[in-house]
């Protein structure tokens, strides 16, 4: 069980928490928000359909169709759940019930999928437009690759997020981001609050910067002080306790050391031989291929604190090995 959540003020009003009794007033929030949650790429499709493996069954409460990287759409099942629900069984036995009972119902999935895309001309127009960018020939196509030729994901939205949560989707396979949701209310006006799908791949393409590739994006850049450098990233070869969206694990084969103050700059770098998920958490740990490499120094430029690093970013291997200071490395400024 999570804590209480704090008040909220807003233009001067204080908010307080909306505690959801029912998971379907939740899940209605979700749904009328879910552009701004997930993105303007993506779209979720807020279908219950009873799926089935033998005597296992599952429903899922939606579907995420991602647009974000154009060569390599994906497809995540969505669960919504309430904190004072047991995560156990109402999300951990969900998810696996789920990754059981997914590549035999594979065809049932798509079909009412496709019939929700189809029937529904937004949808239609948006999943089209989409499909164009990515070297698919059809929905059609793109949806057979997607259920039965790619690994599903899941995303997980929670009121709040906890270490008990996060032990449990540790133990499972399949790869799963978790997003907090949160309304306050003030007299009969809601706000909410709610951390981004894929925050850390947006922060690639913040306003006032140049644009990028997406598609050429590997490397990630981690914040580390000195002890933690020196006995795991030089000592063992390897990186732990990394939050990574799930469209990022297979993109990832280099990575890179900030050194946090006084030295504020990245100095070595590692390729990258696999990925997996750290101890029994929902986080990750990088092994290294073969030792760190010293580089650079890349260096934070003076008087720019807006670049210092407090979590991981992104970049590619190419602006790594050109990139003179951080603001090279993280996009110059347009």
């Amino acid at each position: 069980m999570g804590g209480l959540m704090a008040n909220v003020v807003y233009k001067g009003k204080v908010f307080t928490p909306l505690q959801y009794s029912q998971e379907a007033d939740f899940e209605r929030a979700v749904m009328q928000q879910a552009k701004d949650i997930f993105g303007a790429k993506t779209l979720y499709i807020d279908v219950k359909k009873r799926i089935s493996e033998g005597e296992i069954v599952a429903i899922p409460d939606g579907y995420l169709l991602d647009f974000t990287f154009p060569s390599a759409p994906k497809l995540y099942i969505v669960e919504n759940e309430l904190v004072s629900h047991d995560p156990f069984r109402h999300i951990g036995q969900q998810l696996l019930r789920f990754a059981i009972s997914y590549k035999g119902s594979g065809r049932k999935i798509k079909a009412f999928l496709l019939k929700e895309i189809m029937d529904r001309p937004d949808y239609r127009s948006f999943v089209e437009d989409n499909v164009k960018r990515t070297g698919y020939r059809n929905i059609d196509d793109m949806l057979e690759d997607l259920i039965f030729e790619k690994p599903v994901a899941a995303v997980v939205i929670i009121d709040e997020k906890t270490p008990e949560l996060e032990n449990v989707l540790g133990q499972l396979s399949m790869p799963t981001d978790i997003l907090e949701f949160q309304t306050f209310v003030s007299d009969e006006e809601q706000i909410h609050r709610f951390s981004p799908f894929q925050e850390d791949v947006k922060e690639i393409q913040e306003p006032g910067h140049q644009p990028i590739d997406l598609e050429k994006v590997d490397t990630i850049v981690v914040p580390a002080n000195e002890e933690g450098f020196r006995e795991t990233f030089l000592g063992e070869n390897c990186w732990h306790e990394i939050r990574i969206s799930s469209s990022m694990l297979d993109r990832i084969k280099w990575i890179a050391a900030y050194q946090t103050a006084p030295i504020s700059a990245v100095t070595h770098y590692a390729p990258v031989a696999r990925i997996e998920k750290y101890k029994d958490t929902n986080k990750y740990i990088l092994h290294f291929a073969e030792p760190a490499m010293a580089i650079g120094p890349i260096a934070l430029p003076k008087g720019r604190k807006d670049l210092v690093l407090y979590s991981t970013r992104y970049t590619t291997f190419s602006k790594l090995q050109k990139a003179k200071s951080l603001e090279e490395l993280f996009w110059l400024r347009s």
